[in-house]
């Protein structure tokens, strides 16, 4: 069984597509016996447009489709909890992927068979054999570069891409540690991995993909760089003898705002 879990933050205009491809994909592939079977978990936070809607709709035609609706908001919380209900289930290989459809089902699916042998797999828009589409901007990618660098100083790790919206795992690996995950809204993707890898030394592989830039994204440019360094920042000083920094920031943050 593979679980493939989908946070959805107001993607009422983009859903749809992505749930049709996905379904109709994996479906092929389980007709041909390439795959046992599969499931789409929609994890719903802080949505405030008719995602819901657009889902239920689907859910008559999809019976692989299930969904999770919460009020508070978030991708890491969104994931989280979408963990969860993979692991109630039957689910080999827990997966996540981006509501937007950026990474096309068989660029997923090439996770999939590019799994074993390591507890975990991500996707690589760095690598020289990925496909990007359209072509970023100098300014993105040089943001993107330099965010990334700064990520590997701080953690030592060997990804070059870590944001990339694409990963999956083997079950045990998370079974081990759904309980120490933390949300870090901005730096989830990092707090995730450098939690398997500090907890468990998990071997996580990265490969190349397809990948397309959608229109529609709400990411501002300007702001939240700034804001996923901050989180890096703040996670890695969490993870080192400095973490009373972080503990007197947030009493000094309350006092002010009393």
């Amino acid at each position: 069984m593979i679980s493939i879990v989908i946070p959805a933050y107001n993607e009422e205009k983009r859903i749809g597509r992505t749930l049709e491809n996905y379904c109709s994909f994996f479906k092929k592939l389980k007709q041909k016996k390439e795959i046992k079977d599969f499931e789409l978990i929609i994890v719903i936070n802080g949505t405030k447009d008719k995602t819901e809607e657009v889902i239920k709709d689907y859910q008559k035609k999809y019976s692989e489709i299930k969904y999770l609706r919460f009020d508070r908001g978030g991708k890491g919380f969104a994931i989280i909890e979408g963990f969860k209900v993979a692991l109630w289930g039957k689910g080999d290989l827990i997966g996540f992927v981006d509501a937007d459809m950026a990474t096309p089902p068989e660029a997923f699916y090439e996770l999939v068979k590019r799994i074993d042998g390591y507890e975990g797999i991500i996707a690589d828009r760095w690598n020289k054999g990925s496909i990007i589409t359209p072509k970023q901007s100098p300014f993105r990618r040089f943001i993107s570069r330099a965010y990334n660098f700064i990520v590997r100083m701080l953690f030592l790790f060997p990804y070059r891409d870590t944001q990339c919206g694409a990963k999956l795992f083997k079950r045990k690996i998370l079974e081990k540690n759904i309980f120490k995950l933390r949300t870090y809204r901005w730096g989830f993707d990092i707090a995730l991995l450098y939690c398997l890898k500090k907890e468990s030394k998990a071997r996580i592989k990265s490969i190349p993909t397809l990948w397309h830039d959608e229109k529609g994204s709400t990411v501002n440019l300007k702001v939240t760089p700034i804001m996923m360094f901050l989180s890096a920042i703040k996670l890695r000083l969490v993870h080192s003898p400095f973490k009373f920094i972080v503990r007197l920031y947030k009493k000094f943050s309350k006092e002010q705002f009393k």
